[in-house]
This record gives C-alpha cells, structure tokens and sequence, in this order.
C-alpha cells in the first residue's frame, strides 16, 4: 500500500514535466529572440523561420529584437531563461564561435549553457563601399588603404561580432592593412554612415547588404567564400583579386537553453528544419544571398566548436583583442 502511493506520487510530481513537453506550445507564444537590430541579416533570416514555425507549431512565433554587445545581450538573455521551449535564439557565429573565442569573459557558456536544435543557413560576407568612395575594385581600395594608413575607418555591428572578424581577417590577409575600427549596435547603422561617406567599408552578410547593393546605395567589391554568389554573381571573390584566406561564411541556427526538454529539442528540431527545407523558406534564403543548411543537432554544435576553434586561431594569430 505504501509502495503504491509512494510511486502515485512520484508519478504525480514527474507529470507537469511530461505535461509540458507533450503540450508545448499551446499554452503561450514562443518568444524568439534576434540578438541584433532589425534589418540584419540575423534578423531576415530569423523572421523567415519564425513565420513559418508559427504555422507548423500552431502558435505564434514572435520576434524579440534584443540588440547590444555584439550579440552578448540577446544570446545572455535566453541563456538565463526558463528551458521550456518559450524562449529560442536565432544565433550566430558572433554569438557562439567568435564572441567566446574573442572575450572570455562572456557572460554565458556558448557551449555548456545552450542546447544546438538546428543549423538554418550559411551566408558570405561582402566588401561594400559608398557609391562616393575613391575607390571602385578591391585591388584599389587596398592600395588606397596602404597608401593612407589609419586615414579610413570601417564600421561593424559590434566588438567581436561576424561583420567585425570578417574585417580584421581581411585587413590581415591584404597585407596588414592599418585601417581603425568603428563598432555600432547594427550594420544597418553602418549603411547610413557609409552612404554619407562617414565610414570607409564594411564587410557585412550578402543577406542584409544585398538591397543596399542593389539600390544603389553602395558598391560590392568582393565576397568570402570559395565561389562567386549566385545573387551577386558580377562580384569577384577575394581570391580572384588576390587576397587568399576569405574562404569562409556566417552561420545562422536555432538554440535553446540548457535543459530544455528532449521532446521539445526534437519537435523545434524536426519543424525548423522543414521550414528550411520548404521551397518558400529556401527561396527566400536564396535570393538573400544564404544558403540553406539542414541537417542533425549533432552536426550543428560540431560546426560552432569547429567555428569557435578556427576563429580563435585567427584571434590569436593575428593578436586581436576586445576593446
């Protein structure tokens, strides 16, 4: 008798658990945090998966801009929140490989802290300069730049974020470029000084620069990566102009915070890797400039430690330092 209502009531005790794994997410919506401004590229292609979770899970998917330090802020605020699966982020290799590998620090445990649910797309950066900048080519903004050391500035999105790195790297790789670096709270901030001709270049995501290229708003000089974007197919690519080493891209994915339930992890796992793989998810994702990516959890946290691992070389090699 006793044994029965001892295990009555260990039953009793797990069930809220189980209740909420089985019932998420029906009792409110699930908050997404975007750890940058809108208008980035964290931010398109995190609205894209929300809009499309929001149908799949049969609950509201809702956008929370926390933008600041890098992308410290946002990814803090969902290491400290509740593991229920109503709080996710949309992070990035400024969150999770360069930001720890830069400062450490860092207010969370980029691997210890988080759970990896599903890597959502990879994205080169560009070379952009204002329309009314001297120099029109890769090859002549370096020479303008060797010529006039510590005369021009580029802008970023914050100390440590992806747009930051990818502009020391390539400073670095052209030959130790002596150029100085301005942090904003977004690249879209950036744009606004560049187009005034108040900032030299930035090396942003093809996803948040390809509109201003196409406005007209600034020049695309160069992009990452191994081959030419097929949505800025007229753009060299570093190594064509001479400039080895740029053969990388950002990474965008969904995680949640240590101790989230399993069932919770497998179902955003399974719905957010559909959206990606859904025509419209996919499309867009294309025609911004990113690569759809897909695949395990597994996977997805091997590439942030394999991340974190190159970019703390690159870090150190090059004696790079949090301001």
């Amino acid at each position: 008798m006793i044994r029965s209502a001892v295990a009555t009531l260990v039953v009793a005790l797990g069930m809220p658990l189980v209740a909420l794994a089985q019932a998420w997410p029906a009792t409110k919506p699930v908050r997404m945090v975007i750890p940058f401004p809108a208008g980035g590229a964290t931010d398109i292609i995190g609205r894209a998966v929300a809009q499309r979770l929001s149908s799949a899970l049969g609950q509201q998917v809702v956008v929370d801009n926390k933008p600041g330090a890098g992308g410290t802020i946002g990814a803090d605020l969902v290491a400290k929140a509740s593991p229920d699966g109503y709080t996710i982020l949309m992070s990035t290799s400024s969150t999770h490989s360069i930001g720890p590998a830069l400062n450490p620090k860092i207010p969370y445990d980029a691997f210890k802290d988080f759970v990896a649910v599903a890597h959502v797309a990879n994205a080169p950066s560009v070379l952009v300069v204002g329309q009314s900048f001297p120099a029109r080519s890769a090859k002549e903004l370096i020479a303008l730049l060797k010529a006039n050391p510590g005369k021009y500035n580029f802008g970023s999105s914050g100390i440590g974020t992806y747009p930051h790195l990818s502009a020391e790297m390539f400073k670095w790789r052209a030959g130790g470029l002596f150029v100085v670096h301005i942090p904003y709270r977004g690249t879209g901030l950036v744009i606004t000084d560049l187009v005034a001709g108040q900032i030299g270049f930035l090396m942003d995501s093809i996803v948040s620069a390809q509109s201003h290229i196409k406005d007209g708003k600034v020049r695309a000089l160069a992009v990452s990566g191994t081959k030419r974007s097929s949505s800025l197919p007229d753009v060299p690519t570093f190594g064509e102009v001479g400039v080895s080493g740029m053969d990388f891209s950002n990474w965008f994915g969904v995680l949640v915070p240590a101790g989230t339930p399993g069932e919770i992890v497998q179902r955003l796992h399974r719905e957010v890797n559909a959206a990606v793989a859904s025509n419209e998810v996919a499309e867009l994702l294309r025609r911004s400039g990113a690569d759809p990516a897909g695949g395990t959890s597994e996977q997805f946290a091997k590439i942030i430690r394999d991340e974190h691992e190159s970019w703390k070389a690159v870090i150190q090699r090059a004696n790079i330092r949090s301001e």
